[in-house]
């Protein structure tokens, strides 16, 4: 079973993500702090993080850098996810996470992104 890893401090969004990500046969760990990200990397060994931009404690892209920066886990696929719509637009996809998308997202939108970075990774 493929493992995700969703990062938001937003509990509601974790539940909904959480149910929806299950119910297509994913683990989900959930996160609401984003500071304890890198060791939950280090203990769940995600296959995907699912990273929300703005989270209360810290700036998503900021830890994107620093998993994408580290020989352990750069090859693990960031999808960011922000209410910003043009911050796709400001990011260099290629120098930072593998993809973006917008909230509020299109459930299929997610699935289809996820399924894409999961199989492209295995």
């Amino acid at each position: 079973m493929q493992r995700i890893l969703v990062v938001d401090d937003n509990e509601d969004i974790l539940e909904v993500i959480k149910l929806v990500l299950e119910d297509y046969g994913y683990e989900v760990l959930t996160l609401s702090d984003g500071l304890l990200l890198p060791g939950k990397i280090n203990q769940y060994k995600p296959d995907l993080i699912l990273l929300d931009v703005m989270l209360g404690n810290t700036d998503g892209r900021e830890l994107c850098k620093k998993i994408k920066s580290d020989p352990v886990t750069h090859g693990i696929p960031v999808i960011l996810v922000s209410a910003g719509h043009n911050l796709a637009d400001r990011l260099k996809l290629s120098d930072s996470p593998d993809d973006f998308i917008a909230k509020p997202y299109d459930i299929h939108e997610l699935l289809d992104k996820i399924h894409t970075h999961i199989c492209s990774a295995a």
